[in-house]
């Protein structure tokens, strides 16, 4: 799936440091933009735009700079007109990514990514019949400590609220919802007093492909490298880590 084989690579494990906190910033500023640009520039009535704020939050992005975000989105601020594009690829066996791209020049973009997966040895080809988008929220297990002690309750719990999936990922919890039920699972969750290491609309593999050691010590290279592309926002891939 996408989301949750991050957490088992590189993408969960960096930090937001000062020494990239203002490409991160970046990135989420451009990811506003483009909601705010698609659906409106209120989040109350744009779940996407709502998800990346939370997102924004949660690294301490100022505020003045998701208005400015915003603004740029709904037409209030110039500027250079970002692009939303998403790049497909697979590498031998059947293993796949989708690159999602922010970017105000789209042939550098492309050139960016279809290096990178030449470099490892994959192509960009058709995968994305293999994905779909779903809510996708993420739960530490020391989060729970003190407020839900029985896993199986509190599942029940978030299947009455409308969730799809539940599922342990080493000391993660993995809950998957319906794109518009996301912010309904979210303020459950924050009525709970649980806090919440993400909480995005992700692009999620239907059938999940296991690799090896050799083909994930590759794979970890690639995601490395396309993490540091600045045009790059996100990925999502078919992996079962």
């Amino acid at each position: 799936m996408s989301g949750h084989s991050k957490w088992a690579t590189t993408k969960r494990a960096k930090a937001v440091v000062d020494a990239k906190r203002g490409a991160v910033f970046t990135k989420i500023a451009n990811t506003i933009t483009i909601a705010a640009r698609e659906r409106g520039g209120d989040p109350e009535t744009n779940p996407s735009l709502r998800a990346v704020i939370d997102k924004a939050r949660m690294v301490n992005m100022p505020k003045d700079n998701i208005e400015r975000a915003i603004k740029r989105g709904t037409g209030e601020l110039g500027g250079a007109i970002v692009e939303e594009l998403y790049y497909e690829g697979l590498f031998p066996n059947n293993i796949q990514f989708i690159i999602k791209c922010l970017t105000d020049n789209k042939n550098r973009s492309a050139s960016l990514v279809r290096h990178a997966f030449t470099k490892y040895g994959g192509n960009l080809g058709s995968v994305m019949w293999n994905f779909e988008q779903k809510g996708l929220i993420v739960v530490s297990q020391e989060a729970l400590k003190g407020k839900k002690n029985n896993l199986e309750d509190w599942q029940l719990e978030l299947i009455d609220a409308g969730i799809d999936d539940f599922k342990i990922d080493n000391d993660m919890i993995l809950i998957f919802t319906r794109v518009d039920n996301l912010q309904k699972v979210k303020l459950l969750l924050d009525e709970q007093g649980i806090s919440m290491e993400s909480a995005e609309i992700e692009y999620v593999a239907k059938d999940k492909q296991t690799i090896s050691d050799e083909e994930q010590e590759k794979i970890d290279h690639f995601i490395e490298e396309i993490e540091d592309l600045e045009d790059v926002n996100d990925y999502y891939s078919n992996i079962n880590f």
